[in-house]
Formats: structure tokens, C-alpha cells, sequence
């Protein structure tokens, strides 16, 4: 006789402009607690994955890649932290998650889910104001600092503040990415040490490219070297399958020269990193929305890749690389931003605009002059959309 479902307390949240189910480590069935198939097959079985039909209809995703995401978290016992985040990016048509990177847009959701689900102090939690939650993110070794806004002592969500990419205002939720460059599994901010590469793909092509580690590991191209504008919406890119292809290559190849993976044919193990992107100086074009976004209101345009498809909008920690990267002379970026130091930018996305800040500054290092950047700012919203139990068949993981 087939196992009867089981229920497990869990969240279903927007963050910035993705959504993803959440839950508190200690509400996982025991033997999903730890990482392992188990775990991986049970939050698969909740996402509804994998899915050959690709649309996630037995399960909590929402078949793109913004929504098909799951976030654990837990107390921290780091010092100076209130919880462990880590975040877990769920293959929609093969049985696979991807543990390698962060989630920006959901880092939003990180301090509302951690206040409300009792993993951080009651002492600490204002009635009114902001409160201030340090974050762990526990698949980069990296910290995150959320200020949520707080009132009659709990997290307030309603609000004025509009994201590009989301239909409605929410309440603003400041995010601070510290040291989003510290070197980490890939190595330092710009693994080959150069802020431009020559990137060599067979069968496809020879580009300038940047290639960053900073909020996730990128490689940022020009738009107009892969025969784009910059101005591109989902469907230029999504319904065309040699161009997913190109990128694809492009990808692994710059996962390789970035020490990421060994070969090539690891890249289909580790689909959320690297993020592929392009660039163009400023123009006039219509956002998805129908929005008219001028060339005056921009810095430069980006598009931006995940999980093999256009973005609708743009991935959170792809916005910390752009952040960071316009703010070091001679990056692709920079330069498309029309060069020098900057503290900010102001970048078009298919969705609309976005400001991302970095502070950066140049220190000594062994081989001379190196960048360091200290943080990376922006401002998402974030929103429980249904909160209760989810259920799944009690053997399938």
C-alpha cells in the first residue's frame, strides 16, 4: 500500500523577484536535517521536480527559475549572527538542486521569515523602527545584513516601495552584501587577476569578457560582440534555441577559466553558477511591463542569464556583481557605464530599472594595487504570500 502523505511546516514567500518555500531547519523531517539525497529528494518532491513537462503542476514551483527555489533556515551559532541561510536552486526538468550559490532577491525574505519564525531574539526585535538581522549565508561563507522595517512589533510587509519586476509596492527592505569579493571557492574577485579577458569558446566564438566572483561568480560580455543591442526581453532570447545553446558554451567555458569546475562537462552539474550576462551603453526600450525606459534614467542596460534562460528581471546577487563591477575602472561593465569610479549605478533590466551600490577602494596586495570592495547595496521587498504545511507522499525521500 502507498505511504500517506506527510505535512511539514512551511512558508511560501516572494523575495524581490523571485519565490521560493521556506522553512526552519528543525521543522525538516529528521533524516532530511542533514545534507544528502534525502534531503535533496524531499524538497525536489515539494517543488515538484523533476517535471518533464517542465511546469512544476504536482508541486510548489512555478516553473521558471525564479520560482522554483527553496531556503532552509536555523538559528545561527556563529558569533555576531542571528540565522544560518542557505538557499537551494531546483532543477525544473532533472532531478537535481544546485547548492553552489546565493539567492539576492530571496536574501530579502531572510530577515521577515527569520523575526516571524522565532530565530531571532525577542529582545532584540523593536516595536516600531527597523530591525537590524545579520545574516549567514551559508552557501558562500558570506554576510548579509537585512534592515527590516518593524511595527506593532511585528515585521511590517505593506508598503510604498516599488521593485521593477513586481506588480505590487511592499515595504522596502535595505539589504548590505558584506565583503560580497572576499576570495572564496573560485579564488579572488577576478580569478585570472585581470579586469578583462580574451574568452575562447569552440564553436562559438572568441569574446572580450569580465570575469567577477562578487555576490556569485559572472561573466560579463557586450552585447553587441554576441550580436545584441542590450534592449533584448525574454522572448529574443528564450525561443531561440541556438542562442541557449551559445550561452550554455559560453558558460562552461568561463566556468573552466575561472577554476570553478575542472571541464566543461561538469557545467551540467553546476547549472546556478556562473551567471552568463551582457551589457550595452544606455538606449531607449520598452520593458516587459510596457514600461518605456529612456536612455537618460540608466547608466547602461543589462541582460542577465539563469538556469539556462533570459531572467525576466534581474537575479539579486547578479546585481552585487554589477555593482561591483561598475564600480572598478576598465570592467566591461564600467566601461559600458562610460568608465571612471563610481559608488552606484543605475542599470536597465527587462523588467525596468534597478540601483545597486558597491563601495570599492583600491589596497595593497603582493602583486601590487588591488581592488577591494566592502559592501554591495540594494533594496528589495519582500511579502509571505501563504504560510501552514506542505505535503508530500512519506516515501519519497
Amino acid at each position: 500500500m502507498p505511504a500517506p502523505q506527510i505535512k511539514i511546516p512551511a512558508t511560501y514567500m516572494r523575495g524581490g523577484t523571485s519565490k521560493g518555500v521556506f522553512f526552519r531547519l528543525q521543522d525538516l523531517p529528521e533524516r532530511a536535517r542533514a545534507p544528502g539525497p534525502a534531503r535533496d529528494a524531499l524538497l525536489m518532491r515539494v517543488i515538484g521536480s523533476p517535471d518533464p513537462y517542465g511546469k512544476q503542476t504536482d508541486g510548489m514551483g512555478g516553473a521558471t527559475s525564479s520560482t522554483s527555489k527553496v531556503v532552509i533556515l536555523s538559528k545561527s551559532t556563529r558569533p555576531g549572527h542571528d540565522v544560518d541561510y542557505l538557499f537551494g536552486q531546483v532543477a525544473i526538468d532533472s532531478a537535481f538542486i544546485d547548492w553552489s550559490g546565493n539567492c539576492g532577491n530571496l536574501s530579502a525574505a531572510v530577515g521577515p521569515f527569520a523575526i516571524a519564525a522565532g530565530l531571532v531574539d525577542a529582545a532584540r526585535l523593536p516595536a516600531e523602527g527597523t530591525c537590524t538581522v545579520r545574516i549567514w549565508q551559508a552557501n558562500i561563507g558570506k554576510t548579509i545584513v537585512a534592515h527590516v522595517p518593524m511595527a506593532d512589533g511585528q515585521v511590517q510587509e505593506t508598503g510604498d516601495f516599488e521593485l521593477d519586476g513586481v506588480t505590487f509596492p511592499a515595504a522596502e527592505v535595505p539589504l548590505e552584501f558584506l565583503d560580497p569579493a572576499e576570495e572564496g571557492e573560485g579564488g579572488a574577485m577576478f580569478p585570472t587577476g585581470r579586469v578583462v579577458d580574451p574568452l575562447d569558446v569552440p564553436g562559438v566564438g572568441r569574446f572580450a569578457a569580465t570575469l567577477i566572483n562578487a555576490g556569485i561568480p559572472t561573466i560579463f560580455l557586450n552585447a553587441a560582440d554576441l550580436g545584441y543591442t542590450g534592449t533584448e526581453l525574454q522572448p529574443a532570447i528564450n525561443g531561440d534555441a541556438a542562442a541557449l545553446a551559445r550561452f550554455e558554451a559560453i558558460r562552461a567555458w568561463g566556468a573552466v577559466r575561472m577554476g570553478l569546475i575542472r571541464d566543461v562537462a561538469e557545467a551540467a552539474t553546476r547549472q546556478h553558477t556562473p551567471k552568463v550576462a551582457f551589457v550595452a551603453p544606455p538606449q531607449d526600450y520598452v520593458a516587459s511591463s510596457g514600461k518605456a525606459v529612456r536612455a537618460a534614467d540608466v547608466d547602461l542596460l543589462v541582460r542577465a542569464l539563469s538556469m539556462g534562460k533570459l531572467h525576466h528581471a534581474m537575479m539579486g546577487t547578479a546585481a552585487v556583481a554589477i555593482g561591483t563591477a561598475a564600480a572598478i575602472p576598465g570592467t566591461l561593465v564600467n566601461l559600458a557605464a562610460g568608465g571612471g569610479e563610481r559608488r552606484a549605478v543605475r542599470f536597465g533590466h527587462p523588467s525596468g530599472l534597478l540601483r545597486v551600490g558597491a563601495e570599492a577602494r583600491q589596497v595593497d596586495g603582493p602583486a601590487g594595487p588591488q581592488w577591494q570592495v566592502t559592501k554591495a547595496l540594494m533594496s528589495r521587498s519582500a511579502r509571505v504570500l501563504m504560510e501552514g504545511w506542505v505535503r508530500v507522499p512519506g516515501d519519497c525521500f
